[in-house]
């Protein structure tokens, strides 16, 4: 029997970003998905702290994009070192509007507008362990199935003690 009802696209808007920053995100993961990575916005790490953008390829490569929206969300931002744990490679995405020269020199640098994004500049490479890396993916594809089941059932799905 075929349904008629149609499934959202995507999730609703949490709220937490500004207009920029999801039009950041979005031009970033679409550059992402051309380069062959998929991506997961809000994903939270091990540490407890939340990665914008976690993007991982075929390969089990890790990169995790920090999205800046404007000079004072980069200012107000002392956070993003920790994420080098959890990454192969981490890369700032921001507007055209703010200058390369503002962001750290070890991160790699994404300019992006809500419909695209280039590659500024190539992130140095920090493999993971082992551990970190197999971590790393049972957390994107967990909380990516998770997303997809609160697509498929929104009132079904309850929340379970240790869900990321």
């Amino acid at each position: 029997m075929e349904s008629k009802a149609a499934l959202a696209l995507a999730p609703p808007l949490d709220r937490r970003q500004s207009e920029t920053a999801l039009a950041i995100t979005r031009g970033t993961a679409r550059l992402l998905r051309g380069l062959g990575f998929s991506c997961l916005s809000e994903l939270s790490l091990p540490s407890g702290r939340r990665a914008d953008l976690v993007a991982l390829n075929g390969r089990g490569e890790v990169w995790i994009v920090e999205i800046k929206s404007s000079l004072a969300d980069l200012r107000a931002d002392d956070k993003w070192p920790e994420y080098r744990a959890h990454c192969d490679r981490l890369y700032f995405a921001f507007t055209q509007d703010l200058s390369c020269d503002l962001f750290p020199g070890d991160t790699g640098l994404i300019v992006a507008d809500a419909y695209g994004a280039h590659l500024r500049c190539e992130a140095p490479e920090h493999r993971l362990s082992a551990a970190t890396r197999k971590l790393m993916l049972l957390r994107f594809a967990n909380t990516a199935a998770q997303r997809l089941n609160r697509l498929h059932d929104p009132q079904g799905h309850a929340e379970f003690p240790g869900e990321v």
